[in-house]
């Protein structure tokens, strides 16, 4: 069974006021500090028990990637339990965590210190200087490269519909933004990021991997930030295309579906059934579509790329996956996550919701940082 990993990045605030901190250099100290001190009282090796914790673009963020696994309720015990430790090593700070996709304040982020992101900040200007935003990547192993790129190919109109089910950020500086994921619209504004073409083999993908950066526009391949790509580090496929989630079971239920999604598109290569011929410049619109949405609205359907409700797209993706999922044991699971979601909404719906019973953005990140760091669900 293909194993699957999680990579959340979470947004750090002050534990009083809500708003976003430059602390991630001692978050993570804590987290380093704390590791040690385990380390030392039972003296065992504990470097492979983790999550790995890092620093992303701003100070104002952390990141964890959890174990790859092949079970689902292993995925959510890893989740539920580093969201937990990531709020444990804020509090020594006077911080919290909070797993939003932007920050509902107004926020002047600080780029991290080192050579890689001060590049960014000179190349991109304003580009990197507000992207203050967190995503959820999943990462579903592969035998190759021709392998993956095979899926890359396959599995591109059903990346919007994950945005859509993603959706956590709804409010930008302060305001609400009109979206249920404006952080896709901010992200966006990076040259390398959103859909592409089908590559149609492994060579012609890092042909023009090779050649974006050979532009000098982009600084290494990590900046390769496409919607799915193939992993630098990994022998994966890394989907991309996702907010970072208010509530743990969603980013549990992505990573189900997105399993689904590569064997399903492994299959359709092994049999000889070509990638559906969708242009980039639809698959642009169906990203806006669900940024827009969320699971509130209309969204593009990816087999007819016309308008229909959430609730039949969604309905869809399960169905072009069901088969998949009933062999990886993960059918019932999703069945029940896609019929909770349906109901209760994205985190988009939640953090809208929030706002209106707690009257002010403040109680609202409080509220967001309870839900994260305890992983119950939104109330």
């Amino acid at each position: 069974m293909r194993s699957v990993g999680v990579e959340e990045e979470l947004l750090i605030v002050d534990a009083d006021s809500g708003e976003p901190v430059a602390l991630a250099g001692a978050v993570l100290a804590a987290a380093h500090r704390s590791a040690e001190a385990e380390a030392e009282g039972d003296g065992a090796d504990h470097r492979d028990d983790g999550p790995d914790f890092e620093k992303e673009l701003q100070r104002e963020q952390l990141e964890f990637a959890t174990r790859p696994v092949t079970r689902m309720d292993d995925l959510a015990d890893e989740i539920v339990r580093w969201r937990g430790e990531s709020a444990r090593h804020a509090a020594t700070v006077g911080a919290v965590v909070a797993a939003v996709a932007t920050s509902p304040l107004p926020a002047s982020p600080t780029l991290s210190k080192g050579e890689r992101y001060q590049w960014l900040g000179e190349h991109f200007g304003l580009t990197a200087q507000e992207q203050l935003t967190g995503g959820c990547h999943v990462h579903v192993s592969v035998e190759s490269d021709e392998e993956g790129v095979a899926v890359l190919d396959r599995i591109r109109p059903w990346l919007p519909v994950l945005l859509a089910m993603s959706a956590n950020s709804p409010f930008w500086q302060g305001e609400d933004s009109g979206y249920a994921s404006y952080r896709s619209r901010v992200w966006n504004r990076w040259p390398s990021a959103g859909p592409v073409d089908a590559f149609g083999s492994a060579d012609r993908y890092h042909e023009q991997v090779r050649a974006m950066v050979g532009t000098g526009v982009l600084r290494d391949e990590g900046m390769i930030y496409f919607d799915a790509r193939l992993s630098a580090t990994y022998p994966t496929v890394e989907i991309r295309v996702a907010d970072v989630c208010l509530e743990a079971s969603t980013p549990v239920l992505l990573a189900a579906l997105v399993r689904g999604l590569v064997e399903t598109a492994s299959r359709e290569w092994q049999e000889g059934t070509p990638p559906a011929r969708v242009p980039t410049s639809l698959l642009r619109l169906a990203s806006w579509r669900s940024g827009r949405s969320g699971l509130d609205g209309p969204l593009i359907h990816p087999e007819t790329m016309r308008a229909a409700s959430p609730e039949t797209v969604v309905q869809a993706l399960y169905h072009h996956v069901e088969q998949a999922l009933k062999d990886q044991g993960d059918a019932e699971r999703v069945r029940a996550g896609i019929a909770h979601l349906l109901e209760r909404g994205t985190g988009a719906r939640i953090q809208r919701e929030l706002l209106r019973t707690e009257g002010s953005l403040a109680a609202t990140v409080a509220a967001c940082a309870s839900i994260t760091a305890d992983g119950r669900p939104g109330s």
